[in-house]
């Protein structure tokens, strides 16, 4: 083995994440929102945890439903590990999605997750911190509405870092693999 070879495999390399590594990042750095239990919440409150931020709701039909049912199996996935990882879903929809719903909502994935909900100009002002797009899709009926909206979810490491953008459709096994990079880069 060449002396590089020696020193090379002694220095401690970046992560290689399956997701965007966005480390670094001037943007998402934080939120305030009450939860579904009108509890104040920001990323302070989940230190030590690994923690992935998503936009949407819940009446949602595909995107939003299939996230969160990836982000518990990433959940399960991790065993002993589970409970460092933590689930907030952000809605852009607080005219229908009331604290009631979200409960009931967050219960059907895992009663861990918690889901906040601004008014309509704190959700402007946190999808804009965030870089995410919505938009309110008329339907047939005032209340038949549809939302488009960004896909992804944010992943912060246990010292409240923004880290890594995962794109939706990334599927629960490369969130797991980020999710247990940023938990083994914090030990």
């Amino acid at each position: 083995m060449s002396a590089g070879g020696l020193f090379s495999a002694c220095s401690k390399s970046a992560p290689e994440f399956r997701g965007v590594d966005i480390t670094g990042a001037d943007y998402a750095r934080d939120f305030a929102l009450p939860d579904q239990n009108g509890q104040m919440r920001s990323l302070k409150d989940f230190a030590g945890k690994v923690v992935v931020v998503f936009f949407g709701y819940t009446q949602c039909p595909d995107v939003c439903p299939t996230t969160l049912q990836e982000l518990a199996q990433v959940k399960q996935s991790l065993g002993a590990d589970g409970d460092k990882l933590q689930a907030v879903f952000v809605t852009i929809d607080p005219a229908r999605d009331t604290p009631e719903l979200l409960k009931a909502y967050m219960a059907n994935f895992d009663p861990s997750f918690i889901a906040l909900r601004g008014s309509d100009a704190q959700t402007a002002a946190i999808a804009k911190e965030f870089k995410i797009y919505y938009k309110k899709v008329d339907g047939q009926t005032p209340t038949s509405y549809t939302m488009d909206h960004s896909a992804g979810s944010y992943l912060f490491d246990p010292a409240g870092r923004l880290r890594i953008y995962s794109r939706y459709g990334s599927g629960p096994d490369a969130v797991a693999a980020d999710v247990r990079s940023l938990l083994k880069e914090a030990t």
